[in-house]
C-alpha cells in the first residue's frame, strides 16, 4: 500500500522568499498556455492569433482565474467560513480555488478581451478551450503535492490505494491524480486533436463543456466530497457534480446550435 510522502509545501526557498508548489503549478499552467497557444496559432493561422495577442489575452485570463476561482470557493464551497472570516478571502496563498468559479471568471475576462479586440466571443473561446486542460492537470498535481482534496476510501487490495497521513490511516483513492489524468491530459488530447482542423464556431467550446463536465462528474465518485452549497451530497451527487450539470446542458445545447451554423471556410494554399 502506498503512503503519501507529505511533501514540503514550499518548493523553493531563498532567504525570506518562498515559492510554494501550488503557486509553481499555476506558473507552469500559464507557461503552457503561452507555449501551446503559439503552437495552436501557428497551425491555425486563419484564427487570427499571434504571440502578442496570446500574451495580452493571458493577462486577462490570469485575472479571471484568480479572482473567479477565489470567489467561486467563497460562494460555492465555503460561504459560512469566509463570511465569518472576510479577511481570509484574499489569502489565496493558503489554498482554496474553485474550478467552476475560475471558469466563470475566464468567461468574463475573455468576453472583455474579445470586445476590446473586436473579435467574436466564441471565436476566442474556441481558441482558448484546447489550452485549458493542461493547466487543470498542473493544478491537480499541486493538490496532490499538498495532500489536499483526497479521495474516498478504497479497497486495501487496490494496488495504488494511498494513505494520506495528514487525514487518517484509511487507504484512499489518489483522486487528485485521477483528475489530472482525466480532465487534464485526456481532455487536452481530445480537444487538441479536434481543434487541429477548422470547425463550426462554438463546436470546440461545446466539446470542452461536455468533456469536462462528464470527466469531472465521473472523477468525483472517487473523491471525498467537499462540503458546499448543496451539502456534502445531494441525491448522491456532490456540489461539484451539481455545478457540472449546467455545464453539460450548455455544452449539448451549444453543440446542437453550432451544427446549424455555416460550415467553416477551409484555408487554401496559394498557387506557386
Amino acid at each position: 500500500m502506498l503512503v503519501h510522502p507529505n511533501f514540503n509545501p514550499v518548493a523553493i526557498s531563498v532567504g525570506p522568499l518562498a515559492v510554494r508548489w501550488y503557486g509553481l503549478m499555476y506558473l507552469i499552467a500559464f507557461v503552457l498556455v503561452i507555449v501551446l497557444g503559439r503552437r495552436h496559432a501557428a497551425r491555425r493561422p486563419e484564427l487570427g492569433f499571434d504571440a502578442a495577442k496570446i500574451d495580452d489575452m493571458l493577462f486577462y485570463g490570469v485575472l479571471g482565474v484568480v479572482i473567479g476561482g477565489r470567489l467561486g470557493e467563497v460562494l460555492f464551497f465555503q460561504p459560512g467560513y469566509y463570511f465569518s472570516n472576510p479577511l481570509q478571502i484574499p489569502a489565496v496563498w493558503n489554498g482554496g480555488m474553485s474550478f467552476h468559479g475560475g471558469f466563470l471568471g475566464v468567461l468574463v475576462a475573455c468576453a472583455l478581451w474579445a470586445r476590446r479586440q473586436h473579435l467574436p466571443f466564441l471565436q476566442v473561446m474556441d481558441f482558448v478551450a484546447p489550452l485549458v486542460p493542461t493547466g487543470l492537470a498542473a493544478g491537480r498535481v499541486g493538490n496532490f503535492i499538498n495532500g489536499e482534496l483526497w479521495g474516498r476510501p478504497a479497497s486495501p487490495d487496490l494496488p495504488w490505494a494511498m494513505i494520506f497521513p495528514n487525514v487518517d490511516a484509511i487507504p484512499r483513492h489518489p483522486s487528485q491524480l485521477y483528475q489530472a489524468g482525466l480532465e487534464g491530459l485526456l481532455l487536452f488530447l481530445l480537444l487538441w486533436l479536434y481543434a487541429a482542423a477548422p470547425r463550426r464556431r462554438g463546436t470546440v467550446s461545446a466539446l470542452f463543456l461536455i468533456g469536462y463536465a462528464l470527466l469531472r462528474m465521473f472523477a468525483e465518485f472517487f473523491r471525498n466530497p467537499d462540503e458546499g452549497i448543496f451539502g456534502t451530497l445531494l441525491l448522491g451527487l456532490s456540489t461539484a457534480q451539481w455545478l457540472c450539470v449546467p455545464m453539460l446542458l450548455a455544452g449539448i445545447a451549444m453543440f446542437a446550435w453550432s451544427h446549424r451554423q455555416p460550415p467553416p471556410s477551409v484555408p487554401t494554399q496559394p498557387k506557386a
